[in-house]
Formats: C-alpha cells, sequence, structure tokens
C-alpha cells in the first residue's frame, strides 16, 4: 500500500533508480524497525487495506547489528544509489529533536482525497501523549500535517536532491 501511496513522491523517486519497484525499500524499512516499538495502523474499507501508518514509539532507534542487517535488503532496493540513502538518513537524523518523540515514518493511501490519510493520523495521535515529528517529502501535504498540529521547524535538501520539511508536533 505504501509503495501505490508513494510512486509520485519526490523522495522515493530520487532514491529509488529508474524502472525499480518501490516494494523492496518499504520492506527493508519495516524489516529494519523494531516490531515491539513500531506500530502499524491499517485502514480498511469492507475488509480490505486501503491505507496504512507507520509509528516508531519514543526514544526507538534501530542498533547497529539491526542495521547492518538490513543492508542487503537496502541494497537490493536501493542499488546504485544506496549511497544516497545513507546521506539522507543521515541528514534526517542530523536534524531530528533531542527530545523523545512518537515518530511518523510514513502515512499513505492507495485513493487520495478520501480522508483515509487523515483518518490514520487521527487515530494515532488521539491515542499518543507527547510530541510527534515527521518529515514531509511533499509540499502539498504541509497542509495535512498543519491541520494536525505538526509545525514546519525548517527545510532541507540532500545534495542533488528533493526538498524535505522537518516538522514537530508539540505534546
Amino acid at each position: 500500500m505504501l509503495a501505490t501511496a508513494f510512486a509520485d513522491d519526490p523522495v522515493m523517486r530520487w532514491l529509488v533508480p529508474t524502472g525499480l519497484r518501490l516494494e523492496p525499500l518499504f520492506g527493508a524499512h519495516v524489516r529494519m524497525a523494531n516490531a515491539d516499538r513500531q506500530v502499524v495502523d491499517l485502514a480498511l474499507r469492507d475488509g480490505e487495506p486501503v491505507g496504512a501508518a507507520i509509528w516508531h514509539e519514543p526514544g526507538y532507534r534501530p542498533g547497529p547489528w539491526r542495521q547492518l542487517a538490513s543492508l542487503p535488503r537496502y541494497a537490493i532496493a536501493l542499488r546504485r544509489n544506496l549511497g544516497r540513502g545513507a546521506e539522507l538518513e543521515n541528514l534526517l537524523h542530523g536534524v531530528r529533536p533531542d527530545e523523545e518523540f512518537w515518530y511518523l515514518a510514513g502515512v499513505g493511501a492507495v485513493h487520495r482525497g478520501e480522508g483515509i490519510g487523515s483518518a490514520l493520523l487521527q487515530h494515532r495521535l488521539e491515542l499518543v501523549g507527547g510530541p510527534a515529528y515527521l518529515e514531509s517529502s511533499k509540499q502539498e501535504n504541509l497542509a495535512l500535517y498543519t491541520r494536525f498540529g505538526f509545525e514546519v521547524r525548517d527545510s532541507l535538501r540532500p545534495p542533488d536532491g528533493p526538498e524535505l520539511w522537518p516538522m514537530r508536533r508539540p505534546p
């Protein structure tokens, strides 16, 4: 689902070489995270999945062994752009808040404009306490996140890459 939702995402298109599918990249992301510290919310319509949101609990950061074990999956997903992926990850970690926060790793729906992403965001944000954080990879999504209390902290751009907007939601 997330691969479908992110098919036209500028960052995903910059990371994943032309002609390759996004599913292996999202698979690598999900497998790298610790299942005990990751929350996946699914939106269903008539029993069929139509959207998903992936959150990491406050304080979660994959350990070095988990990161090392995930490298082959990332290498398959990114191929010649594996270095880009590492640069982007370092850039993003360098600007994240020092405090602990709920991290929105991704939210998307197979059909846009139907309120699926909003419902997923509202569901989790009503349940969690404390701050939340994300990096928006599409400028047009800033208004959605702002409606849920997220505030743009800055913008950043990897070398030769598209712009991203780190956003924090206060507690």
